[in-house]
């Protein structure tokens, strides 16, 4: 029963962060260019945005949900149901923002969540298990901190104009998933401790500074670049993130058979696809101009 509760909620945090996500985006691009030297006004610029703010609210419903699942479910079952929850970014983006995505669109965000289930899928979890390796712990979110903040640093060193929404989206992907990473080493210490050991662990220090650079990082994302393209990045990045941090942090085992590789294979063949097939959409004509 905790299984099909995690799932349920995985489904709603889906949905509701890919709305979030668009109406960030449509706020955002209303706001001031985001400046990291000056945070707390562009904070401030943003907040101005009535469709950032609601946007906002919908993300944080999301996140909660997203704490949620993970407690009911494995981190590896919870990203393949939000990985799934991707094709709600098309329907969300035609149907409500005005976007028309075209048939390569619509296939490379379709690939894409069927990729990353794949990978999520094949991934057997370590069941009711909530011990893990504060070392690998330690050195996992090292290693995708420092490429995140790389990806964030690189466009201030050269890299393509046209290439720098995707670059802040593939950075916020990274930082979300160092910080779903802890919290889901705090969800098993508050399961084999207490929820009071797991709210002093110094985890909740790391989960909450990532949420705080994502933030600027992807406002500043959905600003320079293309909202469904940046989205589906984010996407991608945040589950690798998560799915690899199951396997190397918290024991989730790889397929030994011959159908599970080969899914997994697929599954990144996938990802490669779709990365070609989602250029930037275009909005209809009769598409409301963000306020």
């Amino acid at each position: 029963m905790e299984l099909q509760v995690g799932i349920a909620l995985s489904l709603l945090c889906a949905f509701a962060t890919n709305l979030g996500f668009l109406l960030k985006h449509k706020g955002a691009c209303a706001a001031p260019a985001v400046e990291f030297r000056k945070p707390l006004s562009s904070a401030a610029a943003l907040f101005r945005s009535k469709t950032f703010v609601i946007g906002y609210g919908v993300a944080a419903v999301a996140f909660a949900l997203h704490v949620a699942a993970l407690w009911f479910a494995p981190i590896s079952i919870v990203q393949s149901v939000i990985a799934g929850g991707l094709v709600f970014l098309a329907v969300i983006a035609e149907r409500m923002f005005g976007y028309n995505l075209g048939r390569r669109q619509w296939a490379g965000v379709v690939l894409t969540a069927f990729g990353l289930m794949l990978l999520a899928l094949t991934v057997r979890h370590a069941g009711g298990n909530h011990k893990f390796s504060i070392d690998a712990l330690i050195a996992f979110e090292a290693g995708a901190l420092i490429i995140g903040v790389a990806l964030l640093v690189g466009p201030r060193f050269g890299t393509p104009v046209h290439h720098h929404g995707v670059m802040f989206g593939a950075a916020s992907g990274m930082l979300i998933g160092v910080s779903d990473i802890a919290i889901k080493a705090m969800t098993n210490i508050a399961s084999s401790e207490s929820v009071a050991s797991a709210l002093l662990s110094p985890w909740i220090a790391l989960a909450v500074t990532m949420a705080v650079i994502s933030f600027y990082s992807v406002a500043r994302g959905l600003q320079v670049g293309e909202a469904v393209p940046v989205i589906t990045v984010i996407g991608v990045a945040a589950s690798l993130v998560q799915i690899v941090g199951g396997i190397v942090v918290f024991g989730d085992p790889m397929p030994t058979g011959v159908v599970g590789i080969v899914a997994q294979t697929f599954g990144f063949v996938l990802i490669c696809a779709a990365a070609v097939l989602v250029p930037a959409p275009t909005r209809v004509a009769s598409a409301p101009q963000p306020a």
